[in-house]
């Protein structure tokens, strides 16, 4: 499957699947899942890189336990639009996860959202430790939210979709 728009999550049936956020990093995987009903974000967890296929294999095995049916992956777009390497190795993950498994991906901006998840945890004074140990899927969840709420801006409003 190509990838999607977030408008396109609102096109899966309804009650399920559900949706997985990932915060792709060089050291971690940050994840995110929705509920059955693709309206709220909660962190999941976060996973230890090693290599594609090892790490691949994971997101599959959460995939399958969880009833997950789509994905919305962060893309770490640069603070004045452009693309760089990170943004290239996003896109190769992104591929080769396709290759393995055909669902539903959007990738979605995700700037400013590890700084978004920092400042929140800091606010709540929780300490260095602790926003090491939950920073990534906190900021995987920020992602998946905003995706949900770009799907359910531009969903069809059932009450005034024409009926046959």
């Amino acid at each position: 499957m190509p990838l999607c728009a977030p408008a396109d999550l609102s096109l899966l049936p309804p009650g399920q699947p559900r949706v997985m956020g990932l915060d792709l990093g060089t050291k971690t995987i940050g994840l995110a899942l929705s509920d059955v009903g693709r309206i709220v974000a909660t962190p999941y967890q976060t996973l230890k890189r090693v290599k594609f296929g090892a790490d691949a294999a994971q997101l599959l095995a959460i995939f399958d336990k969880e009833g997950v049916g789509a994905m919305v992956l962060g893309l770490p777009v640069e603070m004045d639009g452009s693309e760089g390497p990170r943004c290239q190795s996003t896109r190769a993950f992104a591929r080769n996860f396709l290759a393995l498994r055909d669902v539903p991906l959007v990738l979605w901006d995700e700037r400013l959202s590890t700084a978004a998840v920092t400042r929140t945890l800091l606010e709540a004074d929780t300490s260095r430790r602790r926003r090491a140990q939950v920073v990534d899927k906190m900021a995987a969840a920020y992602i998946l939210q905003g995706a949900l709420d770009a799907a359910a801006r531009r969903a069809p409003d059932p009450d005034t979709a024409e009926r046959p």
